[in-house]
């Protein structure tokens, strides 16, 4: 069985056409015309991924060859190029279907949005871009799908630009992905310099050549053995790939730009935050894994930034009362699980909680949609409550989706956010406790009592307790909501209106996205991560073999296989005796006490502890340190500059110049009097000096 160049052709294609037709000539086709090119597109993609993914695990060989060359110069040549085994299929039908989900829904969501066609040309121009991404053999196809992603979500972030606030957004997206995407191009860089391509699998095959060799060596340093010049060559690629990813990926501190990006459409928000631009970077670091490898050091940073982000960004979603941010802050944290199981080696882990967490974090935030659009676009949850009878379908399955979030045993989020707890601890297992691999465990383990209290505060304050929405202005204007469709979506209902529930093209995909965030875990944890069919019987090859590269010695998955696998029951029966999950009831016990049996309780604990509150509300002032540190420093350095430019460029250089010439021209215009008796008496001067050099040098 051979996987055809043709069909992988397509699968990027189509997106992109369905982009050109409703970007280009999206007013001739209309809005049907638009979103059917877009949809039909992305259908197509879809397929054609499930049937790669399916012709590879009948055994298919891995795809990697090039389809197109632009140029070749010096050795290194620019070209288009697949590289398709387990580890992109899998990506592939992830972005794919979630991207078909956001398309449907956004027929519902948009439906009065001037921007129509174009809403739906970026989403599909995204999804291309993103398959190029997952796709590309080399690294220069990487990073072209690298920028294009983070391109097209500056203009999503932002598609409401007459919004100060969605312009912000976007443009704090984009700088600080600039941030990180310096350290990911140095990367690249230094893969080019040290193995002469930008190959995958040339780099990857020589990828233990560089074992030995150190940072001086870039720099003509032979001699060097101390200090920044004895660090590994390996451990500056990676490091400096890492620091890409921590931009697309969103860890601390690159993080900032994430919460603010709700300035976007929702359907936006759940495409970016589910499955495609914020997963880039732990794809990027999976692939990678033959390098990382060899780099014990980038392990531990990248364990270091992960459970930061996993704990502590997670905190700030306890205090944030906007339903998408509290979703958003939720993605920071559950990128962060992904991150210390990328630093803990326990790569499939990662991988696996992506594609679990793509649907259940998708669902969610396509479920927040739902309440903003039946809440007449508010999305204060102060302002909600008792909307579980009004809008059963969104209830429902945002319970699904909550379930999976928190880790409940049979749910999909369980099987593959307990592998990394599990991962974590196996991992730390005999460090000392101040030690980074303890820190991370302890990270991922608290995050559990955290990420469950703030996801059934959200639930309470949505669907329970005193229907709030009543006592709201009824004649307060939609367009002042955070989500608001600048005065063009849903102009016609007023807020005084009771909350409804969605149309079937927005309940449709809550529908699809609850079935595997509630059943996809159980049928793949076995064959995905452990070797085993669905039940956890047959024993068979490990799922990402061959993409994924970690030596038997240091595979916590593994280990964690042979100490207790017996299939997904048995697993989730263990779970309940786990500490992670008691933490999690623990946070669900004190949210249905302060949000649903007694009310009054926030308030009294944001008075006892007002200070943890301040320093949570304001997000640890990294968007102070950002926009007052980083952006600040740029606007007093552009200060000296303009100073410099004013004071030295053109008063010293130019206007000094210009002086310096015009008194010269001044004191040359004495001497051109016009009467004679002047240039005589000039004459005889010169013929008197013109003499005596004769007779001082004749003698």
């Amino acid at each position: 069985m051979v996987i055809s160049k043709t069909h992988l052709l397509l699968i990027v294609l189509a997106p992109l056409l369905g982009a050109i037709l409703a970007g280009l000539f999206g007013r001739r086709i209309g809005r049907v015309g638009a979103h059917s090119a877009t949809i039909l597109g992305v259908a197509v993609s879809c397929a054609l991924s499930c049937m790669v993914l399916w012709q590879l695990l009948q055994g298919a060989v891995p795809f990697n060859e090039n389809v197109y060359s632009f140029f070749q110069t010096g050795g290194i040549q620019a070209h288009v190029g697949f590289m398709v085994d387990k580890l992109t299929a899998m990506m592939m039908v992830v972005v794919t279907f979630v991207s078909l989900l956001v398309h449907v829904y956004t027929i519902g969501y948009m439906a009065d949005d001037d921007g129509y066609q174009r809403f739906f040309s970026y989403i599909s121009l995204f999804t291309f871009s993103m398959l190029m991404l997952v796709m590309s053999n080399n690294f220069l196809q990487l990073f072209f799908g690298w920028e294009a992603v983070g391109l097209v979500s500056y203009l999503l972030i932002g598609f409401w630009f007459k919004r100060p606030t969605a312009i912000f957004a976007n443009l704090k997206a984009f700088l600080v992905n600039r941030v990180g995407d310096f350290g990911f191009l140095l990367g690249i860089a230094a893969v080019l310099y040290w193995f002469g391509t930008l190959d995958y699998a040339t780099v990857f095959a020589n990828a233990p050549t560089i074992v030995g060799h150190h940072l001086g060596e870039f720099f003509n340093q032979d001699n060097a053995t101390s200090g920044m010049w004895s660090w590994s060559v390996a451990t500056v690629i990676c490091i400096c790939l890492f620091v890409g990813a921590m931009g697309k990926s969103a860890q601390v501190p690159l993080h900032v730009w994430l919460p603010d990006s709700m300035e976007g459409p929702t359907p936006i928000s759940a495409l970016i935050h589910a499955a495609t631009m914020v997963t880039a970077g732990i794809f990027m670091v999976a692939r990678m894994s033959p390098l990382f490898e060899l780099s014990q050091t980038a392990l531990n940073f990248v364990l270091f930034i992960g459970a930061t982000t996993a704990f502590f960004t997670g905190l700030i979603g306890i205090v944030q009362n906007d339903i998408k941010r509290v979703v958003a802050y939720s993605t920071l944290s559950q990128l962060g699980y992904m991150t210390v199981a990328l630093g803990v080696s326990a790569y499939s882990a990662a991988v696996y909680h992506l594609m679990t967490h793509a649907f259940f974090k998708a669902l969610l935030f396509l479920g927040a949609g739902s309440v903003i659009i039946g809440m007449h676009h508010e999305q204060d949850m102060r302002k909600m409550g008792g909307l579980r009878k009004l809008m059963p379908i969104t209830h429902i399955t945002m319970w699904i989706g909550t379930l999976a979030l928190v880790g409940t045993p049979f749910f999909s989020g369980f099987y593959s956010k307990d592998t990394i707890i599990e991962a974590a601890a196996e991992h730390a297992h005999g460090a000392p406790f101040w030690s980074i691999a303890s820190y991370g465990y302890w990270a991922v383990l608290l995050g559990a009592f955290v990420t469950a209290f703030y996801s059934f505060r959200l639930l309470y304050m949505t669907f329970f307790g005193e229907a709030r929405w009543k006592h709201a202005d009824a004649h307060h204007d939609a367009a002042h909501a955070h989500d608001g469709h600048d005065g063009h979506a849903h102009d016609d209902h007023g807020h005084g209106h009771e909350p409804h529930e969605s149309p079937w093209v927005v309940t449709l995909p809550l529908v699809l996205l609850a079935i595997p965030s509630a059943v996809i875990g159980f049928l793949t944890v076995g064959p995905m991560l452990f070797g085993t069919d669905m039940l956890g019987h047959a024993k068979q090859l490990p799922f990402f073999l061959g993409a994924i590269d970690v030596p038997e010695a240091r595979d916590v998955v593994a280990k964690i296989a042979e100490e207790g696998w017996h299939g997904p029951v048995d697993f989730a029966l263990h779970g309940f005796k786990a500490p992670a999950f008691w933490l999690a009831f623990s946070g669900f016990l004190l949210a249905t006490v302060m949000y649903w049996w007694k009310p009054g309780l926030p308030a009294k604990a944001a008075r006892i502890f007002a200070l943890p509150k301040r320093v949570l509300e304001n997000k640890y002032w990294a968007d102070n340190l950002w926009i007052g540190g980083f952006a600040g420093g740029g606007i007093a350095l552009g200060k000296l500059s303009r100073m410099f430019d004013a004071k030295v460029i053109d008063g010293l250089f130019v206007n000094g110049s210009a002086r310096l010439v015009d008194l010269l021209a001044g004191l040359l215009r004495k001497t051109q009097s016009g009467y004679l008796y002047h240039y005589a008496f000039a004459m005889i001067l010169g013929l008197i000096a013109l003499l005596g050099v004769v007779v001082r040098f004749w003698q």
